[in-house]
């Protein structure tokens, strides 16, 4: 390993510095002119002493060097318990088998890590490695990040994962999580309004636009949405909408600017949507109600009937009710997004990368990166 190699060289620093020191052979030499004779018996003791003395001092240097390597990491999802944990466990390991080393997660939002790295990157500044999303292509093109390819172990990785962060042939961020899209639902209220989910458990467009309007005149609020410090919550229903009724490769084709948006099949979907907003599918402060917020809006206060997610909702769900979590009897239930009328791909499901990381380009310790990086990518820590 690097790290190894880096304490082997002060070590051999440390041992032969004396040496290296201009005069020091001729120093000595002339300081034993004169001198008894030394014994062989004697030679040996005072070499075995001296390399003894080398090696307890050059071990202490080198322990000396290692415990002033802290490692740096910026990380978003701080008010995710369990995410948290993940992260700062495999950074103990790592500690564990680099005796010396610190590894120091800077726990943050979302908005606020990107805009701490706006600031700290283009500056030649910033953490050793940070957390970073597929869609940040930016920090590739400003060559603020570098290739993993010959540093991280891309055995534990499958290869669809790894392909979502290639760029011209080399791959830039290592994928730590995947989702998919989903519709959460709230089982109690859903048989409250005498609706039952059908087997495939997904409603028809006519059918979810009823269960909207069923909720809303029981005075529950029908969607649990908000885009109050996230954009694309809003866009969950309306994009899961077009990519059922274009198909993967139209809805491809629309978001490449190959399909007009003025496309029937499109304005059908968007009029579709607008139906919903119209008839209160969505809360009254929608556009301030924040993400972390609409987990809570959902399941705990005033409560609402669906919280279309990815599925990484359990990572704000699933703690302690003290914690902000869901209650342990919350009839917790999935359903499909609506299928279109004339849908192309109604059973079409959205799937992706989402939290991955990625190594500074101006770190001094990229092969330690490139080591915590792998510290969170071994089969034990994906069973946990």
């Amino acid at each position: 390993m690097r790290y190894v190699d880096y304490h082997l060289r002060t070590h051999l620093r440390v041992q032969t510095f004396g040496d290296s020191a201009s005069g020091s052979r001729g120093a000595a030499r002339d300081h034993t002119r004169g001198a008894p004779m030394m014994t062989g018996l004697t030679r040996r003791y005072l070499v075995a002493a001296a390399l003894m003395m080398a090696v307890a001092f050059g071990g202490a240097m080198s322990k000396a060097t290692a415990e002033d390597v802290t490692l740096t990491v910026w990380s978003h999802e701080a008010d995710e318990l369990g995410k948290v944990a993940f992260r700062e466990l495999a950074a103990r390991n790592l500690e564990k088998s680099h005796p010396g080393l610190h590894v120091k997660i800077t726990w943050y939002e979302k908005n606020p890590l990107i805009a701490a790295l706006k600031t700290a990157l283009p500056a030649g500044q910033g953490p050793d490695a940070f957390y970073v999303e597929p869609d940040q292509t930016e920090y590739i093109t400003s060559g603020y990040v570098i290739p993993l390819d010959t540093l991280v172990n891309w055995t534990t990785i499958q290869d669809w994962a790894r392909k979502v962060w290639m760029v011209d042939g080399k791959t830039y961020g290592l994928p730590q999580e995947g989702y998919t899209n989903e519709i959460y639902y709230n089982k109690s209220l859903l048989k409250r309004f005498g609706v039952t989910l059908p087997a495939n458990a997904q409603f028809t467009q006519s059918e979810f636009f009823g269960l909207v309007t069923k909720a809303r005149a029981a005075g529950v609020t029908p969607i649990a949405q908000g885009v109050g410090d996230r954009p694309f919550p809003g866009a969950y229903i309306l994009g899961e909408a077009l990519l059922r009724k274009l198909g993967p490769d139209d809805y491809r084709n629309l978001f490449t600017g190959k399909l007009s948006f003025q496309d029937a099949r499109v304005v059908a979907v968007f009029t579709w949507v607008k139906t919903l907003v119209d008839a209160g599918a969505y809360p009254k402060n929608f556009m301030t109600l924040k993400l972390g917020e609409s987990h809570y809006y959902f399941y705990r206060k005033p409560g609402a009937l669906m919280l279309p997610m990815g599925s990484w909702y359990t990572g704000r769900a699933f703690v302690p009710e003290d914690k902000g979590g869901q209650p342990k009897d919350f009839p917790l239930g999935l359903m499909q997004f609506p299928a279109m009328d004339g849908g192309a791909c109604n059973e079409c499901k959205t799937g992706g990368i989402g939290a991955s990381f990625a190594i500074n380009a101006a770190s001094k310790h990229k092969e330690l990166a490139a080591e915590y990086l792998n510290a969170m990518s071994t089969p034990e820590m994906g069973k946990r």
